[in-house]
């Protein structure tokens, strides 16, 4: 009899979670239509001014206005920037972008497609920290072929002032404000002031000379001078800094260090009969240990009136320290 006891209680309580089982788990019952179409709920993007998740609106305050810009197919529009161009982004492939041959601060536009009709966009980025944004659109006629862009410090329009050019840094230039760096450079080529008498070198009618350094921030600028007795042109090559031992028994690569110039301000490529020109070239701040040296290396393109001067530590640390900016 207590067998039989066991065994009902047994069934009774299996029957039990088999009924909590199906309470439990529910039973789907929907179609593979169905399933797709909430498939699609999930995925279907977002449209008008609500985004998925948390998000703020952008401000007008925060736009960049764009310029308006015509292009066509058979006509260049050419776009003169007041600094070297350091990066260009095109919106589409309907437009074709390039620098102008040698030239650092000139970009050549221009449709890569006929009569395309939906606008795409353009940016620019100059090596002084200014942001340039363009709305491009196809003209048969373009309206205006060369475009200057006017440094937006003396162009005399606050509007026209690209908004974030003070916030844009570039690698090389480490923590300082390319537009900071720029000013400074400018300041330094309109003062022309000449601090240092001692540093130079006068060879076959050339004459190069060190007429300044100065110090702002972790850069360092030199200020330099060619002049020119002669009546040939002096056709530059390529300037050359390097920090090399003073006593060299043997020159090789192991015992000198090049500086690759970061900037180099008003750098010319030739320099007249009886004409004189400067150029300010920015560099890391360095240190040189008192058994070497600084030698800046002047070549001669096709020629061979080279120049070079050296600058010792003790010149370096004299640097004119730049704590106020005058903007002329």
């Amino acid at each position: 009899m207590r067998k039989y006891i066991v065994v009902l209680a047994l069934m009774i309580a299996s029957l039990s979670i088999n009924a909590q089982t199906e309470e439990t788990i529910p039973v789907v019952n929907k179609t593979s239509e169905d399933m797709q179409e909430d498939l699609q709920q999930v995925l279907k993007p977002t449209y008008g001014d609500y985004y998925e998740g948390l998000s703020k609106k952008i401000t007008f305050d925060r736009m960049i206005p764009p310029y308006g810009l015509e292009v066509t197919f058979d006509k260049t529009v050419h776009i003169i920037f007041p600094a070297p161009i350091q990066y260009v982004d095109l919106g589409s492939n309907r437009i074709i972008a390039g620098k102008a041959g040698t030239s650092e601060n000139i970009l050549r536009v221009k449709a890569s497609i006929k009569d395309f009709e939906a606008e795409t966009n353009m940016a620019v980025i100059t090596q002084d920290g200014s942001y340039y944004t363009f709305n491009v659109k196809y003209a048969s006629e373009p309206e205006k072929l060369n475009i200057e862009m006017k440094d937006f410090m003396h162009d005399g329009i606050a509007a026209n002032r690209p908004n974030n050019s003070m916030d844009i840094y570039l690698k090389e230039l480490g923590s300082e404000s390319p537009r900071i760096v720029y000013l400074v450079n400018r300041a330094i080529y309109n003062t022309d002031k000449r601090l240092v008498k001692h540093i130079g070198s006068k060879r076959f009618g050339i004459q190069y000379l060190l007429k300044g350094i100065y110090s702002h921030n972790n850069l360092l600028y030199l200020h330099t001078s060619i002049k020119n007795s002669s009546n040939v042109p002096f056709d530059i090559d390529f300037v050359r800094m390097k920090i090399v031992d003073k006593k060299m028994v043997k020159q090789t690569a192991i015992q000198e260090t090049v500086i690759y110039p970061l900037r180099a301000y008003n750098f010319i490529s030739s320099v007249g009969g009886n004409q004189v020109e400067r150029t300010v070239f920015t560099i890391d701040k360095v240190t040189i240990p008192n058994d070497k040296q600084l030698v800046i290396e002047l070549f001669e393109k096709n020629g061979g009136r080279n120049q070079s001067f050296v600058i010792e530590n003790e010149d370096l640390l004299r640097a004119e320290e730049i704590n106020e900016l005058k903007v002329k």
